[in-house]
């Protein structure tokens, strides 16, 4: 079957997706479907390559924080190659809780991320080929990485 073109209206819903599959600590192979194989992955902390580099980054962070919520504000495609690639802008706003041992309680996190990802059109809809978090800016009160 072949690929569906990209549509802003797609983009703008699987970037919605995308942020309820990572808030709801889905299982990694389902993940994957959203991903590409040769995936680059770009975020403060590292870079993480292909399925196997970011199964890596899923198992650290959905081991790290808790209650997450992705709160999507912007999603901007410019849409290229007739629609199989498009460049994304992605402003998102995220808030979790984490906890360090043997702390007695939770830490708040929250960010508002500046993001930029390649989505290109894959067998069962758009695929994030690359992902960089540009800026990650702390909200008022949230503690630290």
């Amino acid at each position: 079957m072949p690929a569906e073109r990209l549509t802003e209206s797609a983009i703008r819903s699987f970037a919605e997706k995308w942020y309820v599959a990572l808030d709801q600590h889905i299982p990694l192979d389902q993940v994957l479907a959203f991903i590409t194989g040769d995936l680059e992955f770009r975020v403060p902390e590292d870079t993480f390559t292909g399925h196997r580099g970011f199964g890596r980054w899923y198992e650290a962070v959905t081991h790290r924080f808790f209650d997450e919520v992705h709160t999507v504000t912007k999603v901007e495609p410019v849409i290229e190659d007739g629609g199989d690639r498009a460049t994304v802008r992605v402003l998102v706003n995220w808030q979790a809780k984490i906890w360090d041992p043997p702390a007695a309680r939770s830490q708040w996190l929250g960010f508002d991320a500046d993001q930029t990802w390649t989505v290109v059109s894959g067998p069962d809809g758009p695929q994030i080929k690359t992902y960089e978090v540009n800026e990650l800016a702390p909200m008022p009160g949230s503690g630290s990485l």
